[in-house]
């Protein structure tokens, strides 16, 4: 099972093209700085305009890299299309991925036994462990507790869930429901609620510009330092809101640009530039942090 401090990571384009050396050189910063498991190909790395190829590509650059470490891979394969997923999630098994990780299906709104089965095929389509991935604000559909119990009674490979519904009393419900479902948090903000409700671990957004600080929160949290995870939290908290100025992946490529972790800032359409005062305030958000270099 894959747990502990995740970083959601970004992918970085030059010239309109994947930088695969830059790729590959922050999740070597990633590693350095204590973060346990990188998360390629998910919404921070600007999947949905991807081609299959960069996608794949992207996957095993990660899997490469982690090889000669203790770090693990949990590979975003998902899609509104289930066969689409399908291969996604076998070519990361093949590549290497150590699980992965798969968002509810976008744009198509399946009801849940839609849900049920969707993940169900994906699942048996691989050996290597999957979670569920629920952010209703993004894909148009949630995937309900009850949905998420049947997966974990009945699915052997299906251990855990990234919860980014925003809600805390979605979280309870799970754990409740299902002391043995591993819960991540999906959003920066409430990730030490979530540790401290029993949650083991995040797929974190800020972790692609402060990997030290995260994997220190989160660390803290799993051996029950609560004071001290809190207080890492607590620092992160106008980072952690400033980086959802907009819309991500945009303020964060922002941040890692300003703070010279990306030689160019560059977004796939329909993705833009930030604006100007978004700039600004991450401007004033990075001086109050050390933002470790390669």
């Amino acid at each position: 099972m894959l747990t502990g401090a995740m970083t959601a990571l970004i992918t970085p384009f030059k010239e309109g093209k994947v930088d695969l050396k830059t790729y590959e050189e922050l999740i070597k910063r990633q590693i350095k700085n204590g973060i346990d498991v990188v998360v390629p190909v998910g919404t921070t790395g600007e999947s949905a305009t991807l081609t299959h190829d960069e996608h794949r590509e992207c996957i095993e650059v990660a899997a490469a890299v982690c090889k000669e470490s203790k770090a693990k891979v949990l590979a975003g394969a998902g899609s509104n299309a289930t066969a689409e997923a399908v291969g996604l999630a076998k070519f990361a098994q093949k590549a290497g991925a150590d699980g992965i990780l798969c968002v509810t299906p976008y744009y198509n709104k399946p009801t849940q036994e839609g849900l049920y089965q969707h993940y169900k095929a994906i699942a048996a389509s691989v050996e290597i462990p999957v979670m569920l991935y629920n952010v209703p604000g993004r894909t148009g559909v949630d995937l309900l507790p009850e949905t998420v119990f049947r997966l974990f009674d009945e699915v052997g490979s299906i251990y855990g869930i990234k919860e980014a519904s925003g809600s805390m009393e979605r979280v309870v419900a799970l754990s409740m429901g299902r002391p043995d479902l591993v819960i991540v948090s999906g959003e920066d903000a409430i990730t030490y609620p979530i540790m401290a409700n029993g949650g083991q671990g995040n797929i974190s957004v800020t972790a692609n510009l402060l990997p030290d600080r995260v994997s220190e929160c989160i660390h803290a949290a799993m051996r029950g330092d609560y004071p001290a995870a809190k207080a890492v939290s607590d620092s992160l908290y106008p980072i952690n809101k400033a980086l959802f100025l907009e819309s991500n992946p945009i303020p964060i490529k922002a941040a890692m640009y300003l703070a010279g972790l990306l030689d160019t800032l560059e977004y796939r359409l329909p993705l833009t530039m930030p604006g100007k005062e978004t700039m600004k305030q991450l401007e004033t958000m990075l001086q109050l942090y050390d933002i470790k270099g390669f």
